[in-house]
């Protein structure tokens, strides 16, 4: 059976139609699988239109299995407000409802504004809090996915706490949310993309990694004991760690040149706040990483970029990082196929 995928629109006022339509143009390699893009027709027709004036190839929304969710009001492309953030939530909540119901294996979404959430009155963190409360699950993570073109190696990076002030991230921080967290990357690197025994590095969350206390206690405290303990829970995983957050990226970003090889590198590295993470995946990855949250009952995959209202409209986004969400999302349906 053909894998079956949905793809939402995101905000209809930015980047998100014309990066799908781009990125659905000469997909030789969906091939085999189903895709439905779900949206508003009226915003697909007119994409499609404007990027073949400016001579953007797009796919034809006529040859595009769709599913039609009529805009609530007048949008004005790149300017986000209640009645596109009214739009982007009403594509993804249908999305989730025919996936649950079995309609859909996968989900991938493109870019919406929070604040445009906010103003047509749903007030979430983002998309991934939705999808988790309407799948009904407590313990989900983003997992950020990025395949190098210079040597095909595999960045794979897991966030321990997400949307929060940097104040706060020391008092979130806590041996059981790690074990939590640790727990869903270790089912995913062995259920979605069959790594047996995977290495797995660790963040420091001081300079230097607290620096045996001098420069904070957390490591000392509770980091150290907690990977020793979880040495013992994972016997067949290697755990390295604390590694201070200085250090830690200097290996991937050899691999991600090619100057390291791969086999002497970790499979995926647990980060402990947001920028700590994504700065580094950002500055090698950013139109190619892909977020994926992991915990769900089902593949979700977006693309690690925003709604870019500055350029919404002109043809200047680029859809690579739609298509390495759609590459990934089709890879998790079949892991087999995915290459690790």
């Amino acid at each position: 059976m053909p894998s079956r995928i949905a793809v939402t629109l995101g905000d209809p006022a930015g980047i998100g139609p014309e990066v799908i339509l781009m990125a659905l143009a000469d997909a030789q390699w969906l091939r085999g699988c189903e895709v439905t893009v779900i949206g508003s027709r009226s915003v697909i027709q007119t994409t499609y239109q404007s990027l073949s004036r400016l001579g953007i190839a797009a796919a034809d929304p006529d040859e595009l299995s769709t599913i039609d969710i009529p805009l609530p009001g007048e949008i004005a492309i790149a300017q986000g407000d209640a009645v596109s953030g009214a739009a982007s939530f009403a594509y993804l909540d249908r999305a989730i409802a025919l996936t649950l119901a079995g309609q859909f294996q996968a989900i991938v979404t493109g870019p919406i504004a929070k604040s445009a959430w906010k103003a047509a009155g749903h007030f979430y963190p983002g998309q991934t809090e939705l999808l988790a409360e309407r799948a009904g699950v407590s313990e989900f993570g983003m997992l950020f996915v990025a395949r190098s073109p210079h040597s095909g190696w595999t960045l794979r990076t897991l966030l321990a706490t997400t949307h929060i002030p940097l104040r706060a991230v020391a008092d979130t921080l806590s041996p059981d949310l790690m074990s939590r967290k640790l727990a869903l990357l270790v089912r995913c690197l062995h259920q979605q993309f069959n790594i047996a025994s995977p290495r797995i590095a660790i963040a420091g969350l001081n300079p230097h990694s607290g620096e045996q206390g001098q420069l904070g206690r957390e490591e000392q405290d509770w980091l150290i004991p907690w990977i020793e303990q979880q040495r013992s829970v994972y016997p067949s995983l290697t755990l390295d760690g604390p590694v201070p957050p200085d250090t830690l990226w200097v290996k991937p970003t050899q691999a991600w040149y090619g100057a390291n090889p791969a086999g002497n590198i970790h499979d995926a590295y647990l980060a402990l706040y947001h920028d700590q993470g994504l700065i580094p995946v950002k500055a090698m990855a950013f139109d190619r990483a892909v977020n994926t949250t992991i915990g769900l009952p089902f593949i979700r995959t977006s693309p690690d970029h925003g709604t870019a209202f500055d350029i919404a409209g002109r043809g200047l986004a680029s859809p690579t990082s739609m298509r390495e969400s759609l590459q990934l999302a089709v890879g998790l349906c079949e892991p087999q196929a995915v290459n690790v």
